[in-house]
């Protein structure tokens, strides 16, 4: 029998509840609603790297626990494609960890990095995890809000300055951004590596929306730039980029020291994961250039179907440059809560969305704003459309 004097869950994780991810999709399920609030595809990857993962578990590659740091193949695929594509050299054997998805690169980082009082600047709005997983390592967030300006959502440099303190002790990036669909500009970047140089700070940076960037729009790893490539841990996922999100299959590269730490606190969590998948995913990184102009012209096309659709219901329709996810302003429509406008909307219109509000500290500055994601087949969202009209 527990005392009924102390809660039996502990203070750090008290403010945390059941996610609204689990809430939105159980009220898709009970309502037959159409559901664009959480983030995954509707459709498989490519066939040959679904078949990959069944050739692995026919052959018995992976049906044991593989190696604690990831299968040899599959680290050398993820240095040869940050070489690749950002000129960023990594030896696979020291400077790259497999990891169960970017949720837990994003766990591990932090419980490695931290001690109990360090300050984490984050970009708010952010991931939910960013907040639970800040709160396991013992650290304090401190949130800088990226505001809306010109129908995009923009990260204001003096601001994040003075959020820095002498506790500081980490920045926490994430571009393309979710929930926002902001893409930082190579001037952005570059001030965030030199306050970091500066400040001496380390820099962790969610970057699984990669291959997701349309339009002008440029994705630049923050280690690519000067002196960031010793401090900077930078994460990766293979659910974003190749639409199987239920492998679980992410990586951080990074200077040995730091893959080093994040290893010892990963070793403790799920030790290893996704042993088949990890080499269908070697296969999948090595798939030529076409495949993933295809992947983001497939995304635009969608996110353009969507944008134009939710204008036409009425919602203000902010621009997004990556990722999946397209942020609306409700108050057109004269509601003001994206928690009861969320709540009501599959009653009303037959699909269901993301309150922007659970992503913020400052509830009161997402609470207008909804989060509608558009990795979904088109027909599918063509009846969304069609459904929203009735608001």
């Amino acid at each position: 029998m527990t005392s009924s004097a102390r809660p039996i869950l502990n203070r750090r994780l008290a403010e945390f509840g059941t996610t609204i991810f689990a809430e939105m999709s159980a009220l898709a399920l009970s309502t037959g609603s159409i559901n664009l609030g959480q983030g995954f595809p509707d459709t498989d990857g490519p066939e040959e790297i679904r078949e990959a993962a069944v050739r692995a578990l026919r052959d018995g590659r992976g049906n044991q626990y593989p190696p604690g740091p990831g299968i040899p193949e599959l680290r050398t695929a993820i240095a040869a494609h940050q070489e690749r594509r950002y000129g960023l050299t990594h030896d696979p054997d020291t400077e790259v960890l497999v990891t169960a998805g970017a949720t837990e690169a994003i766990a591990a980082a932090l419980l490695a990095l931290l001690e109990p009082g360090d300050e984490v600047i984050a970009l708010e709005p952010y991931y939910d995890s960013y907040a639970a997983c800040i709160a396991m390592a013992g650290g304090t967030r401190v949130p800088v809000t990226l505001r809306p300006s010109e129908r995009s959502f923009r990260l204001d440099l003096d601001e994040l300055r003075d959020a820095v303190t002498d506790r500081t002790r980490l920045l926490l990036i994430n571009t393309p951004h979710n929930p926002t669909g902001t893409v930082l500009t190579r001037e952005e970047l570059t001030a965030i590596a030199e306050l970091a140089v500066e400040r001496d700070l380390l820099v962790v940076t969610d970057e699984v929306y990669e291959h997701l960037v349309f339009d002008e729009a440029e994705h630049i790893p923050l280690a690519t730039f000067p002196g960031m490539r010793e401090r900077t841990v930078t994460i990766g996922s293979a659910g974003k980029s190749f639409s199987f999100t239920g492998w679980k299959v992410g990586w951080v590269t990074a200077a040995p020291a730091l893959v080093a730490a994040v290893r010892s606190a990963k070793q403790f969590l799920t030790y290893v994961a996704s042993g088949p998948f990890q080499y269908a995913v070697a296969e999948a990184l090595t798939l030529p250039g076409t495949y993933f102009t295809a992947f983001r012209e497939d995304m635009r096309a969608k996110r353009d179907l969507l944008s134009a659709g939710l204008a036409q219901a009425g919602f203000e329709v902010f621009r997004t440059a990556g990722t999946y996810f397209i942020t609306t302003d409700i108050r057109p429509l004269g509601e003001s809560d994206g928690f009861a406008f969320c709540r009501t909307l599959p009653e009303r219109a037959g699909v269901v969305a993301i309150p922007n509000a659970v992503f913020y500290d400052h509830r009161e500055a997402g609470a207008p704003f909804v989060r509608f994601a558009f990795c979904k087949q088109t027909e599918v969202l063509e009846e969304a459309v069609k459904r929203l009209r009735s608001l």
